[in-house]
């Protein structure tokens, strides 16, 4: 039955398009194969060189660097290079400087260091001024207050330092260059008068176990008297410095040449056998005395312009 047409028009399907089969990838999938390779073993371009998700494959020529002898054989010997180098570095730092001996010289605590500040500063009234020992070993500074340590002159010239940094401030005086030349003008003088004692008692064949440390040690207790000096003259004037100059170097004159008369004297036995015995004595008391003499003449010589 034909029905009549009333403005319909029948619709038309269309034909869908095949996919485009001759058309370049812009990009290639290679995650689900792995790239090719040519007769020389070689990848070829435009792949991937990420390797795979199991991890890294073994080299397919056998070329491993630490499969190789020569090189293994190389490593070990540059190794073994490095270690003697070390171990010739350390043995040459120990001759001059040993760790053990240096940690003995710091082995103090607060009583030690408040009992031998007191003795720096009222050495008259100390009857017992012997180095104490322990199965032929000193014993350490916190259990014997007359061992020398490295602990109160390292603080003592770092406080210098900031305490002359502090006077030239109150004076308009201060300058970077200035304090400078106030630590190593300070330093210096402290080198100068341990390697002129090591000489002397190298010259004068003076056999004595003290050390380099044990030197440095007693050289460095002016600090000490110099920050008392230098605080007077800023609290009080010229008159408070003079009389704690006058003091202070009295005080380290005493402490010196009791502590350096232990040291030195008590070796005397073993120098008395042989020519010019009857010298010895004599000379180990001008190096106590000498030394001692010596030490009010630099802590003037360093705290002098800084108190005006």
């Amino acid at each position: 039955m034909d029905l009549p047409h009333h403005g319909y028009r029948p619709t038309k399907t269309r034909a869908r398009a095949p996919p485009p089969s001759a058309d370049p990838l812009l990009f290639e999938d290679t995650s689900s194969s792995q790239p090719a390779m040519n007769s020389q073993g070689y990848y070829t371009p435009g792949y991937s060189m990420a390797a795979p998700v199991g991890g890294p494959q073994a080299d397919p020529a056998g070329n491993n660097l630490f499969a190789d002898p020569m090189a293994n054989a190389a490593m070990m010997y540059g190794s073994s290079l490095a270690n003697q180098g070390k171990d010739m570095v350390n043995k040459e730092i120990s001759r001059f400087m040993s760790m053990n001996k240096l940690k003995y010289f710091f082995a103090v605590d607060t009583r030690y260091v408040v009992k031998k500040l007191m003795l720096l500063m009222f050495p008259y009234t100390h009857q017992d001024w012997e180095v104490r020992y322990h199965r032929d070993t000193p014993m350490t500074p916190r259990h014997d207050v007359n061992a020398p340590d490295l602990y109160i002159p390292t603080m003592a010239f770092i406080t210098y330092i900031l305490l002359a940094g502090m006077a030239l401030g109150i004076q308009q005086r201060f300058s970077p260059e200035v304090l400078g030349l106030c630590a190593s003008t300070a330093l210096v003088w402290i080198i100068i008068e341990v390697l002129v004692m090591l000489l002397s008692l190298y010259l004068l064949t003076v056999h004595t176990d003290l050390s380099t440390f044990d030197l440095l040690a007693y050289s460095g207790y002016k600090y000490v008297a110099m920050i008392l000096t230098v605080l007077s003259g800023l609290l009080f004037g010229s008159d408070g410095y003079f009389v704690a100059l006058a003091w202070s170097s009295c005080a380290i004159m005493f402490f010196i040449a009791r502590s350096l008369k232990m040291k030195i004297l008590s070796s005397l036995s073993s120098d008395s056998m042989g020519a010019g015995a009857s010298a010895k004595p004599r000379l180990r008391l001008y190096i106590t005395v000498a030394t001692a003499a010596f030490q009010p003449f630099i802590i003037y010589w360093l705290t002098s312009h800084l108190v005006r």
